[in-house]
């Protein structure tokens, strides 16, 4: 679909809006978030969905890294780091003194802007975390488990003949897509990817991107982008942020269309960012 969105063309992707029958997955209300004495997130109350990619916008030094790492609690483990509000995953407050944080971890798969692969083989890169997890107790589970996971990300037909080969000697796009597989492997339930495509290029961002439309059948997502037209083509709900504040919130064919916020408006037209 075509829109002509206030003064700039945006593509919107196939799905450009929220669907109705689908429930809450992670649950954001009312988080703040500091380092030291610095406030990087503002009561911040935010929905994300399942089966469904929310884009995470913004200028640099917004607070979208630091909320994504506040959903996978990370940030936690930095000194001097204080996180007031809540956040609930099925309903059930990830960060309830009860609960042991490995195992919330667990339950969120990170791909970083640089693809990272261990410096091991392509097959270890796969089934590192599954094997300490216990996710497979046996060979035949974990090499059922390698071909599905690099099946997942288009991987499998490229690289079966080179297994015990080392994921450094794979393209750039290539590690990324072995990135997600690693991620995928350990069964999380919410993908959260940190600017995936901000190394790749274009050949390799459309690979990712009809990568992401295929896998949010299966896992909730959320990714950070500076890419205005990748987030317009990929995501379903969108939102803004601006130091440390989330300023509109909605449909990606609301926010790329008719934003509300006119800082937001700035942003998507390219006066500020």
């Amino acid at each position: 679909m075509l829109h002509q969105s206030i003064d700039t063309l945006i593509h919107l992707g196939p799905t450009p809006n929220h669907t109705s029958d689908h429930r809450v997955k992670v649950k954001i209300d009312d988080v703040s978030f500091w380092y030291g004495e610095k406030q990087a997130l503002k009561h911040v109350n935010l929905d994300i969905y399942e089966k469904e990619v929310t884009a995470f916008l913004g200028p640099s030094g917004c607070g979208k890294t630091t909320l994504l790492r506040c959903l996978n609690r990370t940030n936690e483990i930095l000194d001097d780091v204080r996180m007031e509000g809540h956040i609930q995953l099925d309903g059930v407050d990830i960060y309830d003194p009860d609960l042991d944080p490995p195992l919330i971890r667990r339950r969120f798969g990170w791909i970083a802007q640089r693809p990272n692969p261990f410096p091991w083989s392509i097959r270890t890169n796969v089934l590192y975390g599954p094997k300490i997890q216990g996710v497979v107790n046996n060979r035949a589970e974990a090499e059922a488990l390698l071909e599905q996971s690099l099946r997942a990300v288009g991987l499998w037909d490229e690289v079966r003949d080179r297994l015990d080969d080392s994921g450094a000697e794979l393209s750039i796009g290539q590690q990324q897509r072995l990135c997600i597989a690693r991620a995928i492997a350990t069964h999380p339930d919410v993908l959260l990817m940190d600017e995936p495509c901000s190394a790749l290029d274009p050949v390799a961002t459309a690979m990712i991107e009809n990568l992401i439309e295929e896998l949010r059948a299966r896992y909730t997502i959320v990714i950070i982008t500076h890419n205005l037209q990748q987030a317009a083509r990929i995501a379903q709900r969108v939102a803004f942020f601006h130091l440390g504040e989330l300023l509109e919130l909605g449909d990606a064919e609301t926010i790329f269309v008719s934003p509300k916020n006119q800082r937001c408006q700035d942003f998507i037209t390219g006066r500020y960012g």
